[in-house]
C-alpha cells in the first residue's frame, strides 16, 4: 500500500481532533460506539482482554503485564494512550506496532463504517478521535486472533470507549485530580468513574490508595458482588532510597539506538510470586513504580489460575524485558553531550513521582529542566513541585493547540523563585538546555507527553 494512504489515515484521524476537544457530551457514550463495533461484526468480543483504568501508572501497568504475557508465549494485544511520536505505538501485537499498511486498511474500514451508519441515521455525528482508535485497535486484535488483549483506558473508565469489553480481569492503578472539567472535582467522584470498569461477579485486583478512593472502590465492588484482589503482597517493603535499591548504573547496550548507549537504572528485589521467589529486575524506577509492578504481578497470578501459561520464570523474564519508553527513560552522556532523562509527568502527582526519583538518583548532580503542559493542567502545582529541583528551568510548549506558553507557564510558576528562560519550541529548548548542562549536568524533559515526544524526534531516540 502506498505510504500516501497510511498519511491520509493519519491525518483523517487526526482531523477529529484530539481526547479532549470534544465535548463530554460526544465523548463519553458507549450507546453509539456499541453502534459502530456492531456494524463491524463486534471485534471487541473476539477476544479476551483486562481493562485498566487509574489517574498514573496505566500505561506502565499495562506495557509490563503485556511484556508478561508475551514471555508466556500468550499473543498479547495492548492498546494504550497517547503515543510519544507515531500514533502506531497505541496498538502493539507482541511488542510489535501495527504495521502503516494496517493502520490505513482498518481505518479505511471503520472509517468507511462510520460514515455509513451516519447516512442512515444510525450515528448522530462521525466518531472521535478515540472512538476511532479504539475501534481500529479491537479490529486489528481480532483480525490477528490475540489470545489476551491489555487495554488501557482513555479516560475516566465508565464511558470510555473502551469500557465495550467484557474484561477477565479489571485492574485500577493509583487515582488522583485530573481531568476534573471532565471526571468530578474531587478524589471520589473521579474514582467512581474509575470503578465503573468493574463487572458485576467480576474480578478487580488494586492496591490501597486515599481513604476515599478506598471507599468508592470497595463498596462498588460490594454492589456488584466483584471479588477483588489485592496486589500488595507484591509491593516490596523497600524505601527508594535505600543503598542498592537501584543496582548499580550501567550502560544497556542491547537497547543502543544508532551506536547511541542508554544508561540503565533498574530496580531489583527478591519476591515471592505463585509459589516460588524470583528476582525482580525493572528499569520502571520509583517507588510509585513498584506499585505498578505489583498491579502487573497480580494480575498475571490470576490470569494464571484462569487458565494462561503464566509461571515465576515468565513473570520475572517479562518484567525484565518491559520497555515503556518516557517513564524516566534516562539517555547516557556522549561527548559533550549531557545525560538525559524524559519522563511523562503530566499532572501533580506524576510531578511529585518524578521529584522523588530524581532525589533519589541524582542527589548530587546539577538539574537543568525543560518543562511544558497543557493549559488545562494544574501548572502552578506541576511547577512549585519540581522547579526547585533545578538549576535552571526552560519553558516551553508544544506543537498542540491546548499547550500553555511559556510566557503562561512562567507566569503560574513565579512563586517558586526558580531561575527560568522561556523557549519559543522543544527544539530550541533542548539545544539551550544542552549547552546549559554540558557534559556534566543532567538535562531533565518532563510535562506533557507531547513536550517529551517531541523531544525524542530533536534528539533522535527511537520510542
Amino acid at each position: 500500500m502506498a505510504e500516501t494512504s497510511y498519511q491520509t489515515a493519519v491525518a483523517r484521524i487526526f482531523a477529529l481532533g484530539h481526547e479532549l476537544t470534544h465535548t463530554p457530551s460526544r465523548k463519553f457514550d458507549l450507546a453509539h460506539m456499541r453502534v459502530l463495533l456492531a456494524a463491524l461484526d463486534h471485534p471487541e468480543r473476539r477476544f479476551p482482554a483486562v481493562l485498566i483504568a487509574g489517574t498514573n501508572g496505566k500505561g506502565s501497568t499495562a506495557a509490563t503485564l503485556a511484556s508478561i504475557l508475551r514471555a508466556s508465549g500468550v499473543r498479547s494485544g495492548l492498546y494504550s494512550s497517547p503515543h510519544l511520536v507515531r500514533i502506531n505505538e497505541r496498538i502493539q501485537i507482541n511488542g510489535q506496532q501495527i504495521s502503516d499498511d494496517d493502520f490505513a486498511l482498518i481505518h479505511d474500514l471503520v472509517d468507511r463504517t462510520a460514515e455509513r451508519l451516519v447516512e442512515e441515521g444510525e450515528l448522530p455525528w462521525h466518531p472521535s478521535f478515540f472512538e476511532m482508535l479504539t475501534a481500529i485497535a479491537f479490529e486489528h486484535f481480532a483480525q490477528n486472533k490475540v489470545e489476551m488483549a491489555v487495554l488501557e483506558v482513555g479516560m475516566g473508565g465508565r464511558l470510555d470507549a473502551t469500557n465495550v469489553v467484557e474484561p477477565r480481569v479489571s485492574l485500577i492503578t493509583d487515582i488522583s485530580l485530573d481531568h476534573q472539567k471532565f471526571l468530578g472535582d474531587t478524589v471520589a467522584e473521579i474514582a467512581r468513574e474509575k470503578a465503573g470498569i468493574i463487572r458485576a461477579g467480576g474480578v478487580v485486583v488494586t492496591l490501597p490508595q486515599q481513604p476515599q478512593t478506598n471507599d468508592v472502590i470497595g463498596n462498588t465492588i460490594l454492589e456488584l458482588n466483584a471479588r477483588a484482589v489485592s496486589a500488595v503482597p507484591y509491593v516490596p517493603p523497600i524505601s527508594p532510597v535505600s543503598a542498592n535499591y537501584f543496582g548499580n548504573r550501567a550502560f544497556n547496550a542491547e537497547n543502543a539506538d544508532s551506536g547511541e548507549k542508554k544508561a540503565g537504572l533498574m530496580s531489583r528485589y527478591p519476591l515471592q510470586v505463585i509459589g516460588k521467589q524470583i528476582l525482580v529486575e525493572t528499569a520502571l524506577v520509583g517507588r510509585h513504580q513498584l506499585r505498578n509492578v505489583a498491579l502487573a504481578i497480580a494480575t498475571a497470578e490470576e490470569l494464571s489460575k484462569q487458565g494462561l501459561p503464566i509461571t515465576p520464570d515468565t513473570i520475572e523474564r517479562g518484567i525484565r524485558e518491559t520497555r515503556w519508553p518516557g517513564r524516566f527513560q534516562v539517555v547516557a552522556a556522549t561527548g559533550s553531550s549531557p545525560e538525559i532523562v524524559f519522563d511523562v509527568a503530566h499532572n501533580p502527582a506524576g510531578a511529585w513521582a518524578l521529584r522523588s526519583t530524581l532525589s533519589a538518583c541524582y542527589e548530587d548532580r546539577s538539574l537543568t529542566m525543560v518543562f511544558g503542559a497543557m493549559r488545562d493542567k494544574a501548572v502552578q502545582e506541576m511547577a512549585e513541585i519540581l522547579f526547585p529541583l533545578a538549576e535552571r528551568v526552560i519553558v516551553t510548549r508544544a506543537d498542540n493547540p491546548r499547550s500553555a506558553t511559556a510566557e503562561e507557564i512562567r507566569e503560574a510558576a513565579a512563586r517558586t523563585a526558580a531561575d527560568i528562560e522561556e523557549a519559543e519550541d522543544v527544539t530550541a529548548a533542548v539545544v539551550r538546555a544542552k549547552a546549559l548542562a554540558a557534559a556534566r549536568g543532567i538535562v531533565v524533559i518532563t510535562g506533557s507527553i507531547y513536550i517529551v515526544g517531541e523531544a525524542m524526534r530533536v534528539l533522535g531516540v527511537q520510542v
